[in-house]
């Protein structure tokens, strides 16, 4: 006897109208409306989420885009899953196309994995499976209890790239550290370009920081003469390959305060790259980052709408977007029907 599947639901948990635009998006694209639901927060800034319509033995997908209001954000999630769960929804999928806290993911001195925590409190909050794109540690899966679908947004940049950057075949895909060579390489491997790493940082790097290796800090305090400099010693930044008269292409997962970015350009131009593009999934753009990229010799910075940054383009015309709706649609349809991710994920490297 054949069972009939049961409907599915499509909510957005954010109280921001900028925030839903995704979530709009993707439910065009499925042909369902979006779900009936209020959420908003309090006088005294708590969370209050009422969902309007009946959710009893449904697959309902939550869709959380994250403003800059992180925090907001993720009571907005938690409190909707739960709201859900008690109103005896079958499965609660959460489509989280950036993943908040993804860069405190290893300990850090007497820090904590925060997150670890978040995955935890999704789990407990009622969340059953989660969506999202380019995780900043593919390591991050194996904190959650539930199925995680990791997918990329590399295609959609090759294809930016491809579609919209002149004479891209005199291109050279750019690390803008050698932490970032894996991700380069798989976009160079697969739009058959050339490489090139920019080697040389201080010490006090986000990567070093995060996994604890300076324990006590890197900046040491001296008393008296010692005949050495009192600064650490900065390795000269030098370019491992040939970008003179080629179009410099940075790609990195995160773009949110832009000052390696700006350095990496400038470092490029001096080296004879006559354009200089930076491509990233998640454009946070937070602080200055607009003022910053505008005034410096970056020529376009593309990154997708995984987290909204309309305010930001009217900063800043060189930000352009990419649409990512219509591969986080396809994964909510073949999750719902039963079928296989293996196609979302054709044409991905290992690296990526």
């Amino acid at each position: 006897m054949n069972v009939a599947k049961s409907a599915y639901r499509v909510f957005s948990a954010n109280s921001s109208a900028a925030c839903t635009e995704l979530a709009k998006k993707i439910t065009e694209r499925l042909g369902v409306e979006l779900g009936k639901s209020v959420v908003f927060q309090e006088s005294n800034r708590e969370t209050r989420v009422d969902v309007k319509e009946s959710v009893r033995g449904q697959t309902i997908f939550i869709i959380q885009t994250i403003p800059r209001d992180v925090n907001t954000a993720i009571m907005e999630l938690l409190v909707m899953a739960y709201a859900l769960k008690t109103s005896c929804a079958k499965n609660i999928i959460g489509v989280i196309p950036y993943f908040p806290y993804s860069k405190q993911c290893k300990m850090r001195k007497r820090g904590s994995i925060v997150c670890k925590l978040l995955a935890s409190m999704l789990a407990k909050a009622g969340l059953t499976h989660i969506i999202t794109m380019d995780l900043h540690q593919k390591e991050i899966q194996g904190f959650f209890s539930f199925p995680v679908d990791n997918l990329r947004a590399s295609p959609f940049l090759i294809q930016y790239i491809q579609e919209e950057i002149p004479d891209y075949r005199n291109a050279i895909i750019v690390a803008k550290s050698p932490a970032a060579a894996k991700r380069a390489q798989s976009y160079a491997e697969r739009l058959r370009l050339g490489l090139a790493v920019i080697h040389g940082e201080a010490q006090c790097s986000e990567s070093d920081m995060a996994d604890g290796r300076h324990s006590p800090p890197c900046v040491r305090n001296t008393t008296g003469h010692t005949g050495l400099d009192e600064k650490l010693y900065k390795p000269p930044i030098t370019v491992v390959g040939d970008v003179g008269g080629r179009i410099a292409i940075i790609v990195d997962d995160i773009i949110d305060d832009v000052g390696d970015f700006v350095a990496a350009a400038e470092i490029l131009k001096e080296r004879g790259a006559y354009k200089i593009y930076i491509m990233a999934t998640h454009g946070l753009l937070s602080a200055d980052a607009p003022r910053l990229i505008e005034e410096s010799a970056i020529d376009e910075v593309v990154v997708t709408n995984t987290v909204p940054h309309e305010v930001q383009k009217l900063q800043c015309p060189k930000i352009k977007t990419v649409d990512v709706s219509m591969i986080l649609a396809e994964a909510i349809r073949r999750i719902h029907n039963g079928e296989s991710m293996a196609y979302l994920f054709r044409n991905i490297t290992v690296d990526d």
